[in-house]
């Protein structure tokens, strides 16, 4: 009774000016409409960080009959360059072969935004996260495909499916990861996942961490190797000072689009860069290439090359291969031996799945001439990658979870438990309540099948024809 009444004291006298907590801003707003704020947002920060180069690119190299509106038309083409949005030029055909660094920048900005609308929409569950990505990715595809059709030109027109769509899909994915990230940190969100999903996700990162070194240091050396050449591309094109600028941004920006080249090298079928071309340890035939410093990395032909490094660029993919499946090992180890590499092998066909799309973006038409077959096929690098990852991470997951079983006492007991039969004995023909099974014998089987069937003699000479 006095904690009631104090209670009610303490009630009574509380101050009646004093107003409720004010609201979290935005947190009644509709998801869609956070969702669309942020979409906006990430447009119009796109624009102005791309709008200064290229006005300095008309400042330093101007053209007649490009004034500002032309300048804003071609910034908004290059935002919709870094979603790899091909391009229909006057007179010139398609262009696909894009720079991928450039969607580093929106992808930056829609992880920032995914964040945003979870935070503001106060979202906690994960569940509630392809809401939250839908809600940004629908108005961001809009947005995208708006400025298609307000960038278009006599000149050049860019393709307003693929605007729509690769808006979406990259704001779907960068969204939803940034997003993700603002529920809960990545030890945690990867721990909710199986074990078993979990250690093929991390033998595909492991595999295509692998992958993407190995694809960096020979891309690297074979352009240190083709020094000279760069050298003299680059001083014929004189570009000046920020001209000079400008052309180093667009090489960093083609430096994805070479990893996936050499990786491509690494596994086989190569690349081609033209019509009737093509680039693989096998051989090199190319024809005339643009006056682009950066291609100079690519080899004339084979020969000249050492055996051992040849040797090393085709076992790049065998050791991503054995990389992850010491990781799916390690991650998972199960007592079943001949269960672990089909896992492995898994990872190789996920591998395979993420370098066929790689291979795929990294190239593309540049006109419809004899340069409209530009990069790898990415079909043929998924296939090659899928084979010769998977087989060697499932060879490498196999010896691997087997030496760790015959080291772990506990996982060789379970095994040894599986394998052997049920309560140490060999299982015997007769009724049985064993495990839950009950075998049924009929005792009278062989005298019936002795017997013949009624109304019939037995069989005999009188029988016969």
């Amino acid at each position: 009774m006095g904690s009631v009444t104090a209670s009610t004291r303490r009630q009574a006298g509380a101050r009646p000016d004093r107003a409720a907590p004010p609201p979290v801003p935005g947190a009644a707003r509709p998801l869609l409409v956070t969702g669309a704020i942020a979409a906006a947002a990430v447009t119009i920060t796109g624009l102005l960080v791309l709008t200064p180069l290229v006005v300095a690119g008309w400042i330093a190299a101007p053209h007649s009959g490009l004034g500002l509106p032309g300048v804003v038309r071609t910034a908004t083409g290059l935002w919709l360059a870094a979603h790899h949005v091909e391009f229909t030029l006057s007179g010139a055909g398609r262009i696909g072969m894009l720079p991928l660094g450039l969607v580093l920048l929106p992808g930056a900005l829609l992880w920032r935004a995914g964040r945003w609308v979870v935070r503001i929409g106060e979202l906690t569950k994960l569940s509630d996260l392809g809401y939250a990505a839908l809600a940004l990715a629908v108005p961001y595809a809009a947005l995208c495909g708006a400025l298609a059709l307000a960038s278009r030109s006599r000149l050049a027109s860019p393709s307003l499916p693929e605007a729509a769509l690769a808006g979406f899909l990259l704001a779907l994915c960068a969204g939803g990861l940034g997003g993700a990230r603002a529920l809960a940190p990545w030890p945690r969100l990867f721990g909710l996942m199986p074990p078993r999903a979990r250690a093929v996700v991390l033998g595909t990162a492991g595999a295509l961490a692998v992958l993407c070194a190995g694809g960096a240091l020979l891309a690297g050396g074979s352009l240190a190797a083709h020094l000279g050449e760069y050298r003299a591309m680059d001083a014929t094109l004189t570009p000046g000072l920020v001209g000079g600028a400008l052309l180093a941004l667009a090489q960093l920006g083609y430096v994805p689009n070479a990893v996936g080249w050499a990786i491509c090298y690494s596994l086989g079928p190569g690349f081609a860069f033209g019509a009737s071309t093509v680039v693989a340890p096998t051989g090199a035939a190319l024809g005339p290439l643009p006056l682009f410093p950066m291609l100079a990395a690519l080899p004339a032909s084979s020969t000249g090359i050492p055996a051992w490094v040849s040797a090393g660029v085709l076992a790049l993919p065998y050791t991503a291969g054995i990389v992850a499946g010491i990781l799916v090992a390690r991650a998972a180890p199960a007592p079943a031996v001949e269960a672990v590499p089909l896992w492995g092998f898994a990872c190789g066909v996920a591998t395979g799945c993420v370098i066929g799309v790689f291979a795929a973006f990294s190239g593309g038409p540049l006109g419809s001439g004899r340069l409209a077959t530009v990069g790898p096929s990415g079909w043929q690098a998924a296939l090659v990658a899928a084979l010769e990852v998977g087989v060697s991470a499932a060879v490498a997951a196999g010896l691997a979870n087997w030496l760790r079983v015959r080291r772990d006492p506990a996982l060789a007991a379970e095994r040894a438990r599986r394998l052997a039969p049920p309560h140490g004995r060999p299982p015997t023909l007769q009724n049985s309540t064993d495990d839950g099974h009950r075998i049924y014998l009929d005792p009278w089987a062989g005298e019936a099948e002795n017997q013949p069937p009624a109304g019939r003699h037995p069989p005999g000479p009188s029988m016969l024809p």
